[in-house]
């Protein structure tokens, strides 16, 4: 498998670590939406080491703090993964998403509709 994702320099990413590393998403559900790719190419959450999923965890933590520190209008975050085509996959690198919220933002409306555009 040769990813997208793998291909990204890594002076677009916006973090990392051994491991996994973390860009913005190109077509963001709010400002902020975060990527947070294992740095092995793998399909799914299943495969994902344990080691691997520490490192997401510490990257995922990191940018919450980083993006809440920075903007006092988040409220909140989505936190997932699209598991397979009919889950909603589109990109098939493990990758979860990190979103942040606002009170009456249109961020999970925003997420559908760019669904439909990647």
């Amino acid at each position: 498998m040769s990813s997208i994702f793998s291909s990204i320099p890594e002076d677009k990413w916006v973090s990392s670590n051994q491991l996994s590393f973390a860009i913005l998403d190109i077509f963001p559900a709010s400002e902020g939406h975060t990527l947070i790719i294992p740095k092995r190419e793998i399909e799914t959450f299943f495969e994902l080491s344990d080691e691997e999923l520490i490192s997401i965890k510490q990257l995922v933590i990191s940018r919450k703090e980083e993006i809440s520190s920075n903007d006092s209008t988040v409220e909140g975050f989505n936190i997932f993964i699209n598991n397979g085509k009919v889950a909603g996959q589109t990109v098939f690198h493990l990758h979860f998403h990190l979103i942040p919220r606002r009170k009456g933002d249109k961020a999970w409306e925003n997420y559908f509709q760019n669904l439909r555009r990647a």
